[in-house]
């Protein structure tokens, strides 16, 4: 058996669309995070032959796996893969197209039993046989569907059908080869999708808070330059008075719940919490900062009065107590609150220079 054994890709549907329609930076960071997903829901013991962009390759070498086995690691695959799209669609505020699309990206699983061996290239193992070809060949097939998980007829030892799933129903079909017809069979995965329970709501938002103060001002430019420019990190100290650098920041793409760090002109140090977002690109944005014990906390709200004039409004927020909100009225609320206006000034340059990415 030394040179038999099981191959099983689980491949990323939607991927070349992704990257040749949409922001590649984010949209290679967002497939990566799926690999590594799929990468520690191996429950099964497989080993990793290779990573090819969008897929997978996993082997092992043995006899073949029951398919009530192999249905558990489908199905954990699969549920991880959408547990984790469906998190973080709910907490992206970055708003370009491959944030958006990322929630539409589906996963089918190849699983064929064959002949292959490996050889090593460094410190990698390459797996090479013909049966290799035929399973990448299975890739491209006449299944309309992108969700599915197609099994070789080979895993079909007895020629019937498993019952795995109460919902499931298998489909036969073949692909053509240059050695001949492969025959496989495919179950739809949709009906996973529909199992998975909803996501708890991200919001971190100060549960008791009262306003202490609000400035705004009104840009001469569309809602969309507004927004990206006040939601993303890279540029806030360019305009926001007393703040030397974001940094820290937990998540290379950033949402609700992740933590980031101010660092203040005058040394000071301020971790920070995305605390809520909300988004209407025809209406208004409305994102939130609190501070790390949740004392206190800044929403930042844009809003479309026309296509090419928006408003930010900076709601600042205090913790509900009667004695905090007389101190820092009597001692901080002036001076922070001139330097907010101050900051709306400074922002008036940078979004009218902003240049948006194409798709955002």
């Amino acid at each position: 058996m030394e040179n038999k054994g099981l191959l099983f890709i689980p491949d990323i549907s939607g991927f070349t669309r992704f990257v040749n329609e949409i922001e590649l930076e984010h949209s290679h960071h967002i497939i990566q995070q799926l690999l590594e997903v799929l990468i520690n829901a191996n429950q099964a013991g497989f080993e990793i032959s290779e990573i090819e962009g969008d897929a997978i390759l996993f082997y092992k070498f043995g006899a073949p796996i029951e398919l009530e086995v192999l249905y558990k690691q489908v199905e954990r695959m699969f549920c991880e893969f959408h547990r984790h799209l469906n998190a973080y669609d709910q907490r992206k505020i970055c708003q370009c197209h491959a944030c958006v699309a990322a929630v539409n990206l589906t996963l089918k699983v190849i699983t064929h039993y064959g002949e292959f061996t490996t050889y090593q290239v460094k410190n990698f193992s390459k797996l090479i046989g013909k049966d290799v070809i035929v399973a990448h060949q299975l890739l491209k097939n006449n299944i309309a569907e992108h969700e599915y998980w197609l099994v070789t007829d080979k895993l079909f030892r007895d020629g019937s059908r498993p019952d795995l799933a109460s919902w499931m129903k298998w489909n036969a079909s073949k692909k053509e080869t240059e050695t001949g017809n492969v025959l496989f069979h495919y179950t739809q995965l949709g009906e996973l999708r529909k199992q998975l329970p909803p996501e708890p709501d991200p919001q971190l938002e100060l549960a008791s808070k009262v306003k202490v103060f609000s400035v705004s001002k009104e840009y001469d430019v569309d809602i969309k330059t507004l927004i990206y420019t006040v939601v993303h990190f890279e540029f806030r100290h360019l305009w926001q008075v007393g703040l030397k650098a974001v940094d820290e920041v937990e998540h290379f793409l950033p949402g609700v719940g992740s933590r980031h760090r101010h660092v203040m002109s005058n040394g000071r140090e301020v971790l920070m919490y995305t605390s809520s977002f909300s988004y209407d690109p025809e209406d208004k944005a409305v994102f939130s900062e609190t501070e790390e014990k949740r004392k206190r906390a800044t929403y930042y709200t844009v809003e479309k009065i026309n296509d090419h004039k928006s408003r930010l409004t900076l709601d600042y927020y205090l913790h509900k107590n009667t004695i905090n909100e007389f101190v820092f009225k009597l001692t901080e609320k002036t001076a922070l609150e001139t330097d907010l206006r101050k900051s709306l000034d400074n922002l008036v340059p940078i979004v009218m220079n902003m240049k948006l990415p194409l798709e955002f």
